[in-house]
């Protein structure tokens, strides 16, 4: 006999009728690249995150760092403020007159019966007659057929006012005074002799009189010649002679 099957159409077991070959390995495919898209989604979205994270980090440490910077920025100007301060003391280096090689100087070159009344001394161009240590005269007039090197000059110049017995003697001062460490050059500005020379009551040979025969008093009874002459002295840089030693001829040591 042939078996009849009597459950309904729709609850009987199905079988394969061999139609629809493959569809399972399409199934799964389909299924594998929603896998593989996931999981480049997850990987992309991690390294993101990552990124995000460095970001971060490098923004955080990049405060950090100007921060410090920001405190040691007063260390970091050192050198600055070091190179401004050695340049200012080289200023006020090449503008300061050494007096005590000056009034060595002079000691050593001055001719016998000579003497000083002022001194003034400017790093660069004439002089101010204001600094000048006198009490007794006004500033002589330059003559009018005198050159004007001194007002001319740039380097260090010292005008110096002092007394003689004579005109030779004069001479030989300002020929004394060329002999100056750096002079170049030196200008007779005035030469005055007061006219009472001769007159009665003068003082007595070998002595000095101002009353009578002005600032610079009288030498054998007879007075003294007043004279002022500048000494021009080569220009000088902030560097140059900062290893200069005195010589041993104005006393200083070898």
């Amino acid at each position: 006999m042939k078996p009849v099957n009597l459950l309904p159409t729709k609850d009987r077991p199905r079988t394969p009728t061999g139609t629809k070959k493959g569809s399972s390995y399409v199934v799964i495919g389909i299924l594998g690249a929603i896998l593989l898209m996931t999981l480049i989604y997850v990987s992309t979205v991690n390294d993101i995150n990552s990124r995000k994270g460095a970001v971060a980090r490098a923004k955080a440490e990049t405060v950090q760092a100007q921060a410090r910077a920001g405190s040691l920025a007063a260390y970091g100007n050192f050198r600055e403020v070091k190179q401004a301060r050695v340049s200012s003391v080289q200023q006020l280096a090449g503008g300061r007159v050494d007096w005590e090689r000056l009034a060595r100087g002079l000691a050593r070159v001055l001719p016998n019966g000579v003497w000083l009344l002022t001194a003034s001394a400017s790093a660069s161009g004439p002089p101010s007659t204001s600094g000048a240590a006198s009490p007794s005269s006004s500033t002589p007039a330059t003559p009018s057929g005198s050159s004007s090197t001194a007002s001319a000059g740039s380097g260090p110049q010292v005008d110096v006012t002092g007394c003689a017995p004579s005109e030779p003697v004069v001479a030989t001062t300002l020929v004394r005074l060329r002999e100056l460490s750096g002079a170049q050059d030196v200008q007779l500005n005035d030469m005055t002799r007061p006219d009472n020379a001769n007159v009665a009551g003068a003082p007595p040979s070998g002595s000095t009189g101002s009353a009578a025969s002005g600032d610079c008093g009288s030498t054998h009874g007879r007075t003294n010649y007043k004279w002022d002459a500048t000494v021009i002295f080569a220009p000088t840089t902030s560097t140059q002679g900062s290893n200069d030693k005195v010589p041993a001829s104005l006393g200083g040591g070898s």
